[in-house]
């Protein structure tokens, strides 16, 4: 039984790296259904309508809405800085550091 679990472990780690960076791999879940597993280990329906109300449930969870793409700081109690901030993007106030 152990062999068996360690070969399909080799098989399918063996499969991930021919795979390469930046290719998707298809993949099936175990209820059946069609999914695309991403190299940055998200994954996505490949049916376009479930893949839609799979997003609309994920948007209602508020851990998915901590800081906007693109928007900078926001950790450790800071604020965050979204593009068009006069703050945004403008370095160290450190004279030393310039």
């Amino acid at each position: 039984m152990k062999r068996t679990i360690f070969m399909a472990l080799a098989l399918v780690a063996g499969g991930l790296v021919q795979a390469g960076e930046g290719t998707m791999i298809e993949a099936t879940t175990a209820a059946g259904e069609k999914v695309q597993l991403m190299p940055d280990g998200r994954w996505k329906f490949v049916d376009q309508a479930k893949q839609v109300e799979a997003k609309k449930i994920a948007d209602t969870y508020p851990e998915n809405h901590l800081r906007p793409e693109g928007a900078q700081g926001g950790w450790f109690g800071t604020r965050v800085l979204m593009p068009g901030d006069k703050d945004y993007n403008r370095g160290t106030l450190n004279p030393k550091m310039r």
